[in-house]
């Protein structure tokens, strides 16, 4: 169903698409700018279970097959794999951790074993030095990684991280610096933030006990990561909402320290927001303060939510897809054309910085009846061990394994 809202300088913030929008009043325009308006949609495509045959419904590029790793998972997140095969997963609705493990060798899971619990809001996973890193909304935890792949009772390693808000879902990542960078979205869709680590990613130390922010000004930035030869830090940052179907674009940003990326004055290539109602700080014009700020490497169509990415580094795609990464765009509600439902692959030269995107997977969302529906809201991507990837769908529950044989 799509509905369909007259916004004039709006600033609006959704919990879920069910949510009825609350419009705050603006702050007053400088003379020389005149108020737009925009048409802001409401279209989240209908939810339908998995079938085995919607696998068909896949598209991948020539000599690439979809086939199913694990199914009815639960709510499935982020995935960590490690060099023997075993691929832990994080459950956010569940609040927990799955241990996948292919023990027959016939490409699909057929151990599924719960292995912490009590984890509420988990997102994030990454595993160093015998540890599994854990991130939910507040905290980073850290487990031991035990015989069997189970683990310790995780125990806290990075207590006190801003309050959630919007934005619950943390991501974290070991450097190549030897630092833990957790990414910490907004509270909100378009404010002054009161925590100045709220919209930024975070660098800790290596014992937890001290951190700094990185870069700020990044609105919702959950999947990044470094490539693996120029070692540029990569993250796609979630542009604001109820701004059109077209604006602003979702962002691929090198990230570099002390950088500021240009939320929530500012979008794409250091465009004002003219619509939010945040004032940037020391009463400078937005259009000034926008030049001080860092522009995109890329953009990617509004709305279309990028959440886990990888870069890849296997054999089993070919060397052309080397160094390249792996985006899954979970698939807007902001939109009268759906943007999302697919996993997008992005292009980087031989400096390895982006210059271009792709589909790689898509199809998971179509028309049926004259209406959007969709059967896969993708979050986690992953190299497998063989150099496949793994995509983690998290409405239905299915793993999903892209091969070429």
């Amino acid at each position: 169903m799509k509905h369909y809202l007259t916004l004039a300088l709006a600033c609006a913030t959704l919990a879920g698409a069910q949510a009825t929008p609350t419009v705050p009043q603006p702050s007053p325009l400088p003379p020389d700018q005149t108020p737009q308006t925009l048409n802001a949609t409401i279209n989240e495509p209908k939810a339908l279970g998995f079938t085995p045959e919607q696998l068909a419904r896949l598209r991948v590029p020539a000599g690439f097959t979809v086939k199913v790793f694990a199914k009815d998972v639960g709510n499935a997140r982020m995935m960590q794999v490690m060099p023997d095969g075993t691929v832990y997963l994080t459950r956010r609705k569940q609040g927990d951790v799955m241990m996948l493990r292919d023990t027959d060798k016939d490409g699909a899971a057929d151990v599924q074993q719960i292995v912490a619990q009590n984890l509420n809001f988990i997102n994030g996973i990454t595993a160093r030095d015998g540890k599994l890193y854990l991130a939910t909304d507040k905290r980073v935890w850290v487990a031991d990684i035990l015989p069997g792949g189970k683990l310790s009772v995780p125990r806290v390693f990075v207590d006190d991280l801003p309050d959630a808000g919007q934005h619950p879902n943390r991501t974290l990542a070991w450097g190549p610096d030897g630092f833990l960078y957790v990414t910490v979205g907004s509270t909100c869709n378009n404010c002054m933030e009161t925590n100045p680590e709220n919209a930024t990613i975070l660098r800790v130390a290596p014992d937890g006990k001290s951190r700094e922010v990185y870069a700020r000004g990044l609105r919702n930035t959950i999947g990044f990561g470094w490539h693996p030869t120029s070692r540029k830090l990569v993250g796609l940052d979630h542009g604001s909402d109820w701004r059109g179907d077209d604006q602003p674009p979702e962002e691929i940003n090198v990230i570099e320290r002390g950088v500021h990326y240009g939320w929530p004055y500012c979008f794409a290539d250091q465009q004002p927001d003219l619509y939010g109602t945040a004032d940037p700080p020391g009463n400078v014009p937005k259009e000034a303060f926008c030049k001080t700020t860092r522009g995109p490497a890329l953009t990617y169509t509004a709305h279309a939510a990028p959440i886990g990415m990888v870069f890849y580094t296997g054999s089993m795609f070919g060397a052309e897809y080397r160094n390249d990464a792996f985006v899954a765009m979970r698939g807007s509600w902001n939109r009268t054309t759906p943007s999302g439902y697919n996993i997008v692959r992005i292009h980087f030269d031989a400096n390895g910085t982006p210059v271009s995107t792709e589909d790689f997977v898509s199809g998971w969302a179509y028309q049926q009846d004259g209406r959007d529906v969709q059967f896969g809201r993708v979050a986690g991507v992953a190299q497998y061990t063989d150099g496949s990837l793994l995509i983690a769908e998290d409405q239905n529950g299915v793993i999903y394994r892209v091969v070429k044989p």
